[in-house]
């Protein structure tokens, strides 16, 4: 039974007294399903127009862990399988904790951070250039996301507990690669040696337990793209982290559905901006020779440049990688001190927090430049995205023939941006060597384009720092924040913390490169929106924040990011009605399973459906797969959530409102033998008014034994 506030506070002071081990902190973790609509609704992450949602391969979830120290200072962390952080949801999500819990939670000590998955729904940014591909703002998706976020952390408040944290390292190889090496090598050489690897290989664990060692949670910061899904995929997924944290809480939360039981297991982004899971390289689509180096293009004739992950396919892909990371993670769990690069350690120490909000384009300072050993003066940019942004990466190509790298504008296209919104001589001058493909500070119709203020954030709980970035760090700009970090807080404390970079947090503003990468202009350094000095000023506030955390001062907040839910539009349409063929009903069962299987084998039943818009099933699921147990007595074996099924939705008669839904169920070698079926849920939306569920059964099916 979890102690209160108060008799946790009593024992810290009797145990003071006594002179016994202390529980240092309270600690709580909580998950909740965040599931946008998985049809109809464009995927948020590679601004393909065409990748639009039909149904789902993975749910997504919300992942949070609470701390609290002996003096009540608090902080929540939170992991979304979702592309990245909008501050809209952030402000929202605050806003419904301190309708709970008043001031307990405030901007300052809530970080939200997204998992970088390419493949959950959006429109829920609310700036013009992210929601865009999206055809504009999605009220479902944000709905569903900002009550999951708040559910995620009031869950992990609810589950507070005397306990404590222990921190663990250890190398993950092949798992990432540099997607832009030829940016890395612009780094200075000396700089470059310090690093045995062009990526960052080290997976961070937190694990949290209750004070009789009982296991809570374990949150696992690695540096990778969740990009082993491509953007041909249309099936909801939390891609390559989404499916190491399933496998992670499957070995914890036996016996329990996926997203469901008390252990929550995350794996978190951290400073990926260069960092690709898609670990075969690229290679030219048709020929499958090298793409060039630099421009990261193809001969014509040979195709795309587009790189590959080390299965046969991107589902397969997706399982190798995210099974690496469960295994790194497993081992950590383990303690296993000679597999383990630090074993496991506890952390101790009080719990703190600052955050600052940053005009960037108005940012003025000074950096010192370690290479000319001078003073420079650094300033910020209006955003604006290069030339080399349209390039896209190669996990995901872009349009037209734009090149990666490129540092020379074009007239056309200078007349295409200026007809939107043209920089001004100043942008330009601020920007260079980047070419303005599309002058998103000065676009303002019909509302702000890209974000001008973000959010800065530090969390400190003991001798671990949580830095909340609100963008894409590249490899080495992170670890050069890292060490400006650890410097600044090792040089007021006396002890040496460990710093992590938490990826995509509060709010979203594309990428930071370090200035040697910028004068390359490939796509990271085209998508860094504030201009050359973007990464010196991070580095400058940072530092400031450190310190004035560590010795306990105050920040001026800063100026607030616009409020804008007021001004959002929308051009995605909603369910209109939903109609059946004559001679059926919703819940028919069109296609029927075949009366047995083998292992191996896919089981596939179709049904007369309603749009799936019409019931997200948050927390729910759309179907069920059961095995019988006696004569009275089927159990559920696995959802919508399970990896080893797929949902498929497809309209059939657009103008009748026709539409059916295929389910995929691939039997895993694990699948015991014996009698199953499988259940359909759903709501039909009538076309005089009115949502009303319904329900399908197949017929049973036999697994046979292998």
């Amino acid at each position: 039974m979890a102690f209160s506030k108060m008799a946790f506070l009593a024992l810290l002071a009797l145990s003071s007294v006594c002179g016994l081990a202390s529980a240092t902190y309270r600690v709580g973790v909580g998950r909740a399903d965040i599931t946008g609509p998985s049809v109809e609704i464009n995927f948020m992450g590679y601004a393909n127009i065409k990748q639009v949602g039909r149904g789902i391969h993975t749910r997504v979830f919300a992942r949070a862990f609470v701390v609290e120290d002996e003096n009540g200072s608090r902080v929540a962390f939170v992991s979304a399988d979702c592309g990245m952080m909008g501050y809209g949801l952030k402000r929202e999500v605050v806003k419904r904790l301190q309708a709970r819990y008043g001031n307990i939670y405030t901007t300052d000590n809530v970080a939200l951070s997204g998992t970088h998955t390419h493949g959950a729904p959006g429109g829920f940014l609310m700036h013009l250039l992210y929601d865009i591909s999206i055809l504009g703002f999605v009220p479902q998706t944000f709905e569903t996301m900002a009550q999951g976020l708040y559910l995620s952390i009031k869950r992990a408040t609810d589950n507070l507990v005397n306990g404590r944290i222990f921190l663990s390292k250890t190398t993950v190889l092949n798992v990432n690669i540099n997607r832009s090496p030829s940016s890395y090598l612009r780094n200075p050489a000396e700089e470059r040696a310090q690093y045995e690897h062009d990526t960052d290989k080290t997976l961070t664990q937190l694990k949290f337990v209750d004070m009789e060692n009982n296991l809570l949670g374990a949150f696992n910061w690695y540096a990778v793209h969740a990009t082993s899904m491509n953007n041909t995929n249309k099936l909801v997924t939390s891609d390559n982290v989404g499916y190491a944290a399933l496998l992670l809480e499957k070995e914890y939360n036996p016996n329990k559905m996926p997203g469901k039981g008390k252990f929550v297991g995350s794996f978190c982004s951290s400073n990926l901006g260069d960092v690709s899971p898609n670990i075969m390289g690229p290679k030219c689509s048709i020929s499958g020779n090298e793409c060039d180096l630099l421009t990261s293009r193809c001969p014509a004739g040979e195709g795309d440049c587009f790189a590959s992950g080390p299965g046969k396919d991107m589902f397969e892909s997706t399982q190798i990688l995210g099974q690496r990371l469960a295994d790194a993670a497993l081992r950590l769990l383990a303690d296993n001190s000679q597999e383990t690069e630090i074993k496991a350690r506890e952390v101790t120490g009080d719990v703190r927090f600052i955050h600052q909000f940053v005009d960037m384009p108005n940012y003025n300072g000074t950096s010192y430049n370690p290479l000319s050993r001078k003073i420079d003066k650094i300033r910020g940019c209006q955003p604006a995205m290069g030339y080399s942004f349209a390039a896209g990466t190669t996990d995901g190509p872009g349009a037209f023939s734009f090149e990666q790298g490129t540092t020379t504008d074009n007239a056309m296209w200078n007349f295409v941006r200026d007809f939107i919104a043209a920089p001004t001589q100043e942008d330009i001058k601020c920007h260079e060597p980047k070419p303005i493909l599309l002058a998103t500070g000065r676009a303002t119709f019909p509302y702000e384009w890209q974000p001008k203020i973000v959010s800065d954030q530090l969390l400190k709980i003991g001798d671990v720092i949580i830095a909340a970035v609100p963008c894409e760090f590249t490899t080495m700009a992170g670890r050069r924040l890292r060490n400006k970090i650890r410097a600044a807080a090792e040089a007021i404390s006396g002890i040496e913390p460990e710093v992590i970079i938490a990826g995509l947090t509060n709010i979203y503003t594309s990428y930071t490169v370090t200035p040697e990468e910028y004068q390359a202009q490939r796509y990271e350094a085209a998508s860094t929106i504030f201009g050359p000095h973007t990464h010196s000023i991070y580095m400058d506030v940072f530092e400031r924040l450190t310190k004035a955390m560590m010795n306990n001062q105050t920040v001026e907040p800063g100026p607030s990011p616009p409020y804008m839910n007021d001004v959002m539009l929308s051009l995605n349409t909603g369910v209109l009605f939903d109609g059946h063929p004559i001679n059926t009903d919703f819940g028919y069962v069109k296609t029927q399973p075949n009366k047995e299987y083998g292992i191996n084998e896919t089981v596939k039943v179709s049904y007369i459906s309603g749009n799936p818009r019409n019931n997200l099933f948050t927390e729910k699921t759309y179907f069920t797969v059961e095995r019988k147990i006696n004569e009275d007595r089927w159990k559920v074996a696995y959802t919508d959530a399970s990896w080893e099924t797929r949902m498929i939705w497809h309209r059939t008669n657009t103008i009748l409102g026709f539409s059916e839904l295929d389910i995929y169920w691939d039997i895993s070698p694990q699948t015991l033998p014996g009698e199953y079926r499988i259940r359909h849920s759903g709501e039909y939306k009538y076309i005089l008014g009115g949502k009303y569920p319904y329900e399908g059964l197949s017929h049973s099916f036999t697994v046979k034994e292998d």
